[in-house]
């Protein structure tokens, strides 16, 4: 049974003043939009949050759900990239923005993604997903049930374009007359799994435009007008934002002007979502709505480490250990623990538990061997939440089995020792 062992580190409380001005919600970025969040793409901690937990309709960030699906049917090997498809009824029904895709077309898996990422091809997500499940309704139901796996507790998707039910080809609906909805904290949950499971998404969806077809005139621009690649393109240049490379818009009548983004600047790599953002499709609102939160984020916190990788923790220094040599092992911690924090505010760690393997440890030990995890409990800088980590503990030395002689003597003292402590607690 593991042994589970409390640490109170009796560190200063952070000021309500520093940690009140560091809360979501708490602080005015004077977002104009029904939801918003920022998130940490490299542990997934909330630097801000605006009506985060909101269902909305997401409009064409539900074609993530599509694109993560994808990637990891061609990881298993259930596609390959150049697998040819065949286009179907459905596919080749679909209104709004897409690539004119005809029934008896032929495409390659990749080109139908890309379509998808690039250009939000309404048909070519669709034809995706009925090659993958058959159905594009058999699909969804693969959609819905991987975003209760990926913690994305209140999404629901009817379709895989993130089209109104009426705009659906009617042979085609739902029987259900459902729509699809996503919150902005689920939205950034899933750009979180594609960026820390595929991260060659990134390669697609900077990509600044596509020639879909040979006989195609014209390309069709990335409906990402924040793409840092823009920066020399007259029409987009106000919008491009240093860093940005994904990762996907949305815009319907019912949505408004919605988009989930992400950028990379010194290492770190940050997650923005805005939903419901007034204006039209073409003014490029949204965007400018997405860098208030890229720049409160990049301007105003930095990463710190509160717990130090090959760190001896303070009362945790060494740990029992049977049929050694020696009958203590000394550990340290696996990794550290660093999070992103603002830059006035100090973080706070409350508590530390490690939970053992085994208890005791059992001879021979190497040094490095894992024995364990250390959960680390700390105070959120960004939240003033309550949130805990946990990293992996090791041994610091090589502790050799001990010989039966030298094993059965400790066992006779042992023997002896609590005897005579038994006898001294009767007086």
């Amino acid at each position: 049974m593991a042994a589970v062992l409390s640490l109170i580190l009796g560190l200063a409380a952070i000021p309500a003043s520093q940690a009140s001005a560091a809360e979501p919600g708490k602080t005015d970025l004077q977002i104009q939009a029904d939801a918003a969040i920022l998130m940490d793409a490299a542990t997934g901690q909330v630097l801000y949050q605006m009506n985060a937990d909101t269902p909305l309709p997401p409009a064409s960030m539900a074609k993530m759900m599509t694109e993560y699906l994808v990637e990891k049917a061609v990881q298993e090997g259930k596609v390959s990239w150049d697998q040819v498809v065949s286009v179907e009824e459905n596919a080749s029904k679909q209104i709004g923005s897409r690539v004119f895709l005809a029934k008896g077309d032929k495409h390659t898996i990749e080109e139908l993604y890309k379509a998808t990422a690039i250009a939000s091809a309404n048909d070519a997500v669709v034809q995706l997903a009925e090659t993958l499940a058959g159905s594009e309704l058999a699909f969804v139901d693969i959609m819905n049930e991987t975003a209760q796996k990926l913690g994305m507790t209140n999404t629901h998707f009817i379709n895989t374009t993130g089209l109104e039910r009426m705009y659906m080809p009617e042979k085609y609906r739902p029987e259900a007359e459902e729509e699809t909805l996503m919150s902005a904290r689920d939205a950034a949950t899933l750009a979180y799994h594609i960026i820390n499971e595929m991260p060659q998404v990134l390669e697609t969806s900077k990509i600044q435009s596509l020639h879909f077809r040979e006989r195609d005139k014209d390309s069709t621009p990335n409906w990402n007008w924040m793409l840092e690649s823009n920066k020399d393109i007259p029409n987009f240049r106000k919008f491009a934002y240093p860093g940005v490379d994904g990762l996907k818009t949305g815009h319907t009548d019912t949505s408004g002007n919605c988009f989930t983004g992400t950028a990379l600047r010194n290492g770190t790599r940050l997650i923005a979502v805005v939903m419901g953002v007034p204006g039209g499709l073409y003014d490029g609102q949204r965007f400018l709505e997405t860098a208030k939160l890229f720049d409160y984020g990049f301007n105003n916190f930095e990463k710190r480490t509160i717990v130090e990788a090959k760190a001896v923790l303070d009362g945790l220094e060494t740990v029992k250990v049977s049929k050694g040599k020696e009958t203590k092992l000394r550990i340290a911690t696996a990794q550290d623990v660093t999070i992103l924090a603002p830059k006035d505010v100090a973080a706070q760690v409350t508590d530390i538990q490690l939970e053992l393997s085994q208890d005791p440890i059992v001879a021979p030990v190497e040094q490095g061997d894992a024995i364990g995890q250390a959960i680390v409990t700390y105070v959120d800088p960004a939240t003033g939440e309550t949130k805990s980590a946990t990293i992996g503990m090791v041994a610091q030395d090589d502790i050799h089995k001990a010989s039966w002689w030298r094993l059965m003597f400790r066992g006779i003292g042992n023997f002896f020792s609590g005897l005579f402590k038994g006898i001294f607690n009767l007086f």
